[in-house]
């Protein structure tokens, strides 16, 4: 017990908590004061959601090594499946989330078990087939909508839930690549052939990572449905796992800050060249040109920030200057 205690209490986790605390409760504060606009708001909560997304695909991308264009499937099955309960069984929100997320897990289970045994850019054709099948039933089905999409939704995601999902989905991500099996995913990614050579069931951590990953992206995916109110089968096709697949790329294959920076700087991207919606794949498309030249590995590569981080470089800073002196 007291070991738990001093590795959850350190100075480093108690000031990212203090500093984490901080910004949900000051960003509700200025919200509910009107010194933040609506359209400012607007731009945070996608911030939010954007990171679970990016998050939940780099595990599978990023930690896991597998090439996955299909996360706006499992996107499309949490966002109905939470509307659907919102609108015909006025489910409680958090019911609401956790069925989205369930059944967009249950999804990649149902998706991963017979694709990933599959490698490099078949796995990706596969991903991304099964998630234009899930667009393609859900255009079908009247009592999802169909083609028109389901309306009327009722508007529950604000400030508070957007930011918790997301904190609650970065530190059980986290916590899982820290974790054995998150090692055993690490080495899958390394060399698949040498983790099996160790006894380690690579199909298996394969399948668990692709469940995690599908699992938030049906909280996105219900949290989105929740907060634009309106959702409609075109809104999940291929440029949505596109986009987040960017992100993914942008901060860094193997780092959660990483994804969390992606995901916030391409959302403010997409936020301020609204009115040039034509050009946003353009300006993607010169995004990861300048970033496959200049900086192939992201803007993290597989580093992580942290205060031990800046305090090493302090540290060698510090040294150096010594040694001048």
């Amino acid at each position: 017990m007291k070991q738990m205690l001093k590795i959850w209490f350190t100075k480093e986790n108690l000031t990212v908590t203090v500093l984490l605390l901080a910004v949900l409760f000051g960003v509700q504060f200025l919200a509910q004061a009107g010194i933040f606009t609506p359209f400012i708001m607007f731009v945070l909560i996608q911030s939010a959601i954007y990171i679970i997304l990016t998050v939940s695909l780099n595990l599978v991308v990023g930690f896991t090594g597998q090439f996955s264009i299909g996360h706006a499937g499992f996107m499309a099955l949490g966002a109905y499946a939470s509307a659907i309960m919102t609108l015909n069984f006025n489910a409680p929100f958090i019911v609401s989330l956790l069925v989205g997320a369930i059944v967009a897990g249950i999804g990649g289970v149902i998706i991963g078990i017979p694709t990933l045994r599959l490698k490099g850019d078949y796995l990706a054709i596969a991903t991304l087939g099964f998630a234009e099948i899930i667009r393609g039933v859900i255009t079908n089905i009247d009592y999802l909508g169909g083609a028109y999409g389901l309306m009327g939704i009722t508007q529950r995601t604000n400030w508070l839930w957007a930011f918790g999902c997301m904190l609650v989905t970065v530190m059980v991500i986290k916590n899982f690549v820290q974790s054995s099996h998150g090692r055993a995913c690490i080495s899958v990614r390394e060399n698949e052939i040498a983790a099996e050579a160790m006894g380690i069931n690579t199909t298996k951590y394969k399948v668990i990572a692709f469940t995690m990953g599908s699992f938030f992206a049906g909280i996105g995916g219900a949290l989105l449905a929740h907060y634009i109110t309106f959702i409609e089968p075109n809104a999940f096709n291929f440029l949505k796992s596109f986009d987040i697949l960017v992100m993914v790329i942008l901060g860094g294959q193997g780092s959660i800050t990483g994804s969390v920076m992606g995901a916030v700087a391409l959302t403010l991207v997409n936020a301020f060249l609204q009115s040039l919606a034509e050009l946003r794949l353009v300006i993607y498309a010169i995004i990861l040109i300048l970033v496959m030249l200049f900086r192939p590995q992201g803007l993290l590569g597989s580093y992580e920030l942290s205060f031990k981080l800046f305090q090493r470089k302090r540290g060698v800073n510090h040294g150096s200057h010594s040694a001048d002196a």
